[in-house]
């Protein structure tokens, strides 16, 4: 008998070159309800959470309502390079513009850029004699319309200011009394 002689395969003919990525290849890393962004990168929805996953591993997860948190995923991915900007608008229908933000605020503030709260104006139309006259016109039985004219404030800005509570109207029926 005569030995056969196994000769060795190099690399180049034991993996057929193609364009899909090594994983996918040996196994659907995916389930079919999965949001693909790129061969690397899922997202599902179940219930009331968004998870994330690089391959079958998750990566991050928040409510669905969560919207700070789907800014400071999506800007990471993209900072991390797992995802270029293009792939997060294509997954998520968002606007390339917020995608933008989203990574600025990651590069500048960090992580807590996207949950700490946002900077009011200052209040400088009532100033404390301003909301005492208004108060005082309120209780005499003027209205909300009739006081912001007579302070030549515009009537939303009156009542943000009553909704606020820094100004109270009166009941109609305490009125009539």
């Amino acid at each position: 008998m005569s030995e056969q002689k196994i000769s060795p395969v190099s690399k180049d003919e034991a993996l057929p070159k193609t364009k899909q990525a090594w994983p996918e290849r040996q196994l659907p890393i995916f389930s079919k309800d999965m949001v693909l962004i790129n061969n690397k990168l899922g997202v599902k929805q179940e219930e009331d959470s968004i998870y994330y996953f690089n391959g079958c591993m998750p990566i991050f997860s928040h409510h669905k309502d969560d919207y700070p948190s789907f800014r400071m995923i999506t800007a990471q991915l993209y900072v991390n390079g797992n995802a270029t900007q293009m792939e997060i608008v294509r997954a998520f229908g968002i606007s390339v513009v917020s995608v933008k933000r989203a990574v600025k605020t990651y590069r500048t503030l960090g992580v807590g850029g996207f949950y700490k709260k946002r900077a009011g104006r200052s209040s400088t139309i009532f100033t404390k004699d301003v909301l005492k006259e208004a108060q005082d016109l309120l209780d005499s039985g003027e209205s909300a319309k009739e006081v912001a004219s007579h302070l030549g404030i515009k009537l939303d800005t009156f009542l943000k200011a009553c909704r606020e509570e820094r100004l109270h109207l009166i009941d109609a029926k305490k009125k009539k009394t």
